[in-house]
């Protein structure tokens, strides 16, 4: 697909998130979803439980089925991108990299930032696996809250977010839809009401560090080159 067009980029930047303008095909999403439930059928770790006992969430899914990787890093995901990091992209292992499975049973999600200072933001892309909507828990986000200050403690704990709830949005998705957020932009899941799940599979990406000469294994290079321009190799 086309890169992002100016007035999308520039969206991005005010607010803080964006639909991306594709979604996925269905056969990669029932694929996708396929690979989860197995992996949630059959407990395999790591995963997190809830209070009952029961996989909500199975981690470090881009070392499970192919499938996971073909589709962080489908085209229609990473031209997207390019526009927003660059053409050199990573995509991190140790922030995110999972699929969420959200039921009745789950509370509402607090709201937070997935990183905590401007210096080490990341870009989240959510994809929806199911259709998401105000009964089954769709995404909520504070526009504008990426430009606010970074904190050093909890990504929960953020002292002025109290002011903000009456400014929460909540961001209804179809099937196969995509939402990138800057990830130091206020947002949570919100309750499930239904007896249905509400699936997803979470990822976040990275611009290559130009000035870092040490390969991080947590990070993989999916577009691009993990390019060195510290300027000690011109002394």
């Amino acid at each position: 697909m086309p890169a992002l067009s100016p007035s999308q980029i520039q969206l991005f930047r005010h607010n803080g998130f964006l639909r991306l303008p594709s979604v996925l095909p269905d056969e990669r999403v029932e694929e996708l979803k396929n690979a989860i439930w197995q992996d949630i059928n059959n407990e395999v770790e790591p995963v997190v439980r809830n209070a009952d006992g029961q996989v909500v969430r199975i981690s470090n899914a881009i070392d499970r089925a192919p499938i996971f990787y073909q589709v962080a890093t489908h085209d229609l995901v990473l031209d997207p991108l390019e526009s927003l990091l660059g053409p050199n992209i990573e995509l991190i292992k140790n922030r995110h990299n999972h699929a969420t499975l959200r039921t009745k049973t789950e509370k509402e999600g607090g709201l937070h930032r997935d990183v905590k200072q401007w210096s080490r933001t990341i870009f989240t892309i959510i994809f929806y696996l199911e259709e998401t909507n105000l009964e089954n828990g769709c995404t909520r986000i504070v526009p504008g809250t990426h430009h606010l200050p970074g904190t050093g403690g909890s990504l929960y704990d953020m002292a002025w977010a109290n002011e903000l709830n009456d400014q929460i949005l909540p961001v209804p998705m179809p099937k196969g839809g995509m939402l990138v957020i800057d990830s130091m932009l206020v947002h949570g899941p919100g309750k499930n009401t239904t007896p249905d799940t509400r699936m997803s599979m979470t990822m976040g990406y990275h611009s290559v560090d130009e000035i870092n000469d040490v390969p991080n294994p947590k990070r993989v290079v999916v577009r691009g080159d993990g390019i060195y321009n510290g300027n000690d190799q011109n002394y």
